[in-house]
């Protein structure tokens, strides 16, 4: 089976826009009339949830009425924080379908479906006219994908020259091969992690001048560390992370936190301009 469709097999539901307005419902919340908060045990599943969404936001320096690509959308979370609490239009593209669908449901729900759009795509083939946006941001989709010269080839082709392009990713560390499964990948067969040398290089031959790079790890540590007793309960909260990652959720979660503390995997943020 091709990468891609091994991709969208491992976060496809079947149901879960369905699954979310249930779990919504039985945590006491109005399906028909949501906040952004509402929707952070579910929608923020990379490392740092929420508050690591609202610290990169700041960093990337953007402002009210900027047109942003969200590369690796998922369920729309950070892309409706953009939209909402930083003021800007973002469109998001993801390679799973059943993900754009309950994204954009999940937006008009919170009353930003004027300001946050999705459609299903490739990150290597964008339907997007050269310069088409004023900056772009990825959360925890590169792992993903092999192919990274392709994918910062194609985010420096749609990003106006001058605009910023910020990453929030797991990237390979020094301590060996991570522990799977993982929120990302089952196995390392969908599982593509470089180094931050590695990255650095990507992207400056790409085309992009490197601003800032911060390492994460300890912050993502202490995140886990901080909510892993809601993790581990035997009956979790019907809103969380097992929606998205499956009965496997707790070993994905215990293993993320391993492979940081090990050295084998780090999230870094890094904060780019376009040359």
């Amino acid at each position: 089976m091709p990468i891609d469709q091994r991709v969208m097999a491992h976060y496809t539901h079947g149901d879960l826009a369905g699954t979310i307005l249930a779990a919504l419902a039985q945590s006491g919340k109005d399906p028909d009339n949501l906040a952004q908060a509402d929707l952070a045990p579910v929608d923020e599943l990379h490392v740092g949830g929420r508050p690591a969404t609202v610290e990169f936001a700041a960093r990337l320096g953007v402002a009210p009425g900027m047109h942003l690509l969200d590369i690796g959308c998922g369920i729309g979370g950070p892309a409706r924080h953009f939209a909402g609490d930083r003021g800007c239009r973002v469109t998001g593209i993801d390679l799973t379908e059943e993900f754009c669908r309950v994204a954009a449901m999940l937006t008009a729900r919170t009353g930003l479906a004027g300001r946050a759009a999705y459609r299903q795509a490739s990150a290597l083939a964008m339907p997007f006219d050269a310069a088409a946006f004023d900056g772009a941001y990825t959360i925890h989709a590169a792992m993903n994908i092999a192919d990274k010269r392709a994918l910062y080839a194609e985010a420096r082709r749609v990003v106006k020259p001058g605009g910023v392009f910020g990453l929030y990713d797991v990237l390979k560390g020094p301590g060996g091969a991570p522990h799977y499964p993982v929120p990302w990948a089952e196995d390392p067969s969908t599982s593509f992690l470089v180094s931050i040398e590695e990255l650095r290089a990507l992207l400056e031959t790409a085309g992009f001048e490197i601003l800032d790079l911060r390492d994460r790890t300890a912050f993502g540590i202490a995140f886990f560390h901080e909510t892993r007793g809601r993790f581990a309960e035997d009956a979790p909260p019907p809103l969380g992370p097992q929606i998205i990652m499956g009965e496997s959720y707790r070993e994905k979660i215990a293993n993320i936190l391993r492979n940081m503390e090990e050295a084998r995997a780090a999230p870094w943020e890094v904060v780019c301009r376009r040359v």
